[in-house]
């Protein structure tokens, strides 16, 4: 991502997660933990759109933890089928998260249906204060419900998730979708607005 970036690792529930570590370089906001795309097509931690997300938290003055699923580089554990995975962002946010600090949870595509099942298990003080779904996987992983503290950002011209797939899923909460027109599923072109959308919008 850049120069300052740490690389480390926390401990998982399948084994150690591999994580990249970026702050605003003065006391933090809060913590953001971010979640990459399908690990069986691809997907890392060092995704574009992760790392664009990850600037947008950095911008906004948040201490952001991307991590690679199990499985995935050098985090131990195998592909649980999205099981586990929720598991692992609730691993990483354990491990990251100072008592009572403000968190976010992000996600893209099938990292968004992950942040979504792993907020859904985080109730009371422990709860996030921000959620950040970008291209959510709402077809092939089901996310629940979301609160209002969720922004849903996703492209017109979506090729793996499409747009009216991500609106039936919105419409039953009321949920409002920021809708890029233009844009497919990976942002290709457009990630400086994805960044300016979201920076301003947390």
């Amino acid at each position: 991502m850049n120069p300052a970036t740490r690389r480390g690792e926390v401990a998982g529930p399948a084994g150690a997660l591999e994580c990249a570590f970026d702050g605003p370089g003065h006391a933090s906001s809060g913590v953001a933990v971010i979640c990459h795309p399908h690990p069986q097509h691809g997907g890392t931690m060092d995704n574009k759109v992760v790392q664009t997300l990850a600037r947008a938290f950095v911008q906004r003055g948040w201490r952001s933890v991307r991590f690679n699923f199990r499985g995935v580089g050098s985090s131990g554990g195998c592909w649980d089928a999205g099981q586990g995975e929720v598991d692992d962002v609730l691993a990483v946010v354990q491990a990251q998260r100072a008592s009572d600090e403000p968190l976010a949870l992000a996600g893209f595509s099938f990292g968004g249906a992950m942040a979504a099942w792993a907020a859904s298990r985080l109730a009371g003080s422990a709860a996030p204060g921000r959620l950040v779904l970008v291209a959510p996987a709402v077809t092939s992983f089901s996310p629940p419900a979301v609160g209002a503290e969720a922004l849903l950002v996703h492209g017109e011209l979506d090729e793996v998730v499409p747009l009216s797939a991500v609106l039936d899923w919105a419409r039953p909460q009321a949920l409002p979708v920021t809708v890029l027109p233009g844009v497919g599923h990976f942002f290709h072109g457009q990630l400086t607005t994805l960044r300016h959308w979201v920076a301003r919008s947390i």
